[in-house]
């Protein structure tokens, strides 16, 4: 009789410990303001020139009047990108995400993470906090941002009706 109540409270205890684990892992991805995102592309040429091709790619959408990125994107009324602007990036799969450019940490709209191709994340350039951006859906994974579950505000990419081949929006 000892020895099954012995298992029953290890079990009991290994469970409320991933209980517990669990519900400390929470990411807070609304640091950044909910702002407007609206960019789509009309065309499959557009998505070709513009969009991603694959896997571990990345673009940045900064529309701005004095130096937009691209600067040969075309941009109208109707198009918003974000607080600090939107990096769309290829997944591990190549399945196209997009993210606001915007450090939640630091919650600025001109402080903006880079995207670092050989270490495959992108990093804040004012707190060094670093974000999986192509398998960890925005999640910081160190500094500041993973001290307080900081993660990156997601947008929606999805297929477009007939007038367009695909929408970022909120």
């Amino acid at each position: 009789m000892r020895r099954r109540f012995v298992v029953l409270n290890r079990g009991f205890l290994a469970l409320l410990i991933c209980a517990g684990t669990l519900s400390c892992s929470r990411i807070d991805d609304t640091r950044v303001p909910a702002v407007p995102v609206n960019i789509v592309f009309t065309t499959v040429g557009m998505w070709n020139t513009y969009g991603i091709g694959g896997a571990l790619e990345s673009k940045r959408f900064i529309k701005s009047q004095t130096a937009p990125v691209p600067a040969d994107f075309p941009y109208t009324v109707s198009t918003y990108t974000g607080f600090g602007g939107v990096l769309l990036v290829g997944d591990i799969y190549g399945n196209p995400l997009a993210y606001d450019l915007s450090c939640p940490y630091e919650a600025k709209p001109d402080i903006r993470i880079k995207v670092d191709e050989s270490a495959h994340d992108a990093a804040c350039p004012v707190c060094g906090s670093t974000y999986d951006i192509f398998a960890g859906y925005g999640r910081p994974t160190s500094g500041p941002s993973a001290e307080r579950g900081y993660g990156l505000r997601r947008y929606n990419v999805v297929d477009g009706d007939a007038m367009s081949y695909k929408v970022i929006t909120r």
